[in-house]
């Protein structure tokens, strides 16, 4: 059975656009999408109407935001399996744990908090970095962008190893769904000892570091299938700001993060830290074991 595309919900305003985002996504993979809910995210009131019901507060509230949440995704997509649930535990908890069983999680920032949608919630941030299947990130600005993106461009970063990667495979797909390009980016930089002023030497260090990234891009893009249109770039900077610069003129962009077994800090990298906080477009954050 194909498991199903999960979105976290908290009945705030940027969840539900998250839903809608979702539901695309779940179609365009023709995968069941499951609606969940962590119960324990805030305290709420409604006491009056929890003693007319006979059921605790959070319960009567928690209940209604997955029902309206799992409504809104039946209405955009009326042909989509939706399920939906309430999960007596933490957000991060309950979404990691459900990533286990998830063909990709889908959430958004900040929620009911009211922060800045600038920065990266800290259940967005603790999900993607510890969660098992790949995790899409919007924030506000980022809804309608799933099966009919603004831009027609799916972009993947490439990481230096050049080898073929859980990201670029997710990337490939992605593209090839929505029937777009993929535009595959390697950043590289030369370091600072590594330059020289010597007239016979000047740019050998900026000529060899380009040629190891195009040898990376290519590593990485060996079997790249032949229904997809792919377009290789090597850009001289910082990685972070690279990807973050392509995804102005995309519709998802694809990071890596490694996950090192034993280890319980954020296993996210500063490049992946960096877009999940900063990018223009939905972020997927694909987990590789190393």
């Amino acid at each position: 059975m194909d498991l199903p595309l999960v979105v976290g919900v908290d009945g705030s305003e940027p969840s539900l656009r998250a839903v809608d985002w979702a539901a695309d996504e779940a179609a365009l993979r023709a995968l069941p999408l499951r609606v969940v809910y962590a119960s324990l995210w805030e305290r709420y009131e409604g006491g009056a109407l929890a003693a007319d019901l006979g059921r605790p507060p959070e319960q009567v509230l928690a209940e209604d935001i997955v029902d309206s949440a799992a409504k809104r995704a039946r209405t955009r997509r009326p042909d989509l399996k939706v399920s939906a649930e309430v999960l007596p535990d933490e957000p991060e908890y309950a979404l990691v744990r459900e990533g286990r069983q998830a063909a990709a999680l889908v959430v958004g920032t900040r929620g009911r908090s009211g922060i800045a949608e600038l920065l990266l919630g800290s259940v967005s941030l603790t999900v993607a970095a510890h969660a098992d299947c790949p995790v899409i990130v919007l924030r506000d600005a980022h809804d309608k962008q799933a099966s009919h993106g603004v831009h027609g461009r799916v972009v993947v970063g490439v990481g230096e190893d050049g080898t073929e990667s859980p990201a670029v495979h997710f990337a490939l797909d992605e593209a090839r769904r929505r029937g777009v390009p993929l535009d595959a980016v390697r950043a590289w930089r030369c370091p600072a000892h590594e330059t020289t002023d010597h007239p016979l030497m000047a740019g050998e260090p900026d000529r060899m570091l380009e040629k190891r990234a195009v040898e990376a891009l290519e590593g990485a893009l060996r079997d790249v299938p032949e229904d997809v249109d792919v377009h290789r770039r090597t850009v001289e900077g910082h990685a972070r700001k690279v990807l973050v610069d392509a995804s102005h003129r995309a519709d998802l962009l694809v990071v890596g993060a490694k996950r090192r077994h034993g280890h319980f800090g954020l296993q996210l990298g500063r490049v992946a830290h960096a877009v999940l906080h900063h990018s223009a477009c939905p972020v997927a954050v694909v987990p590789q074991r190393v």
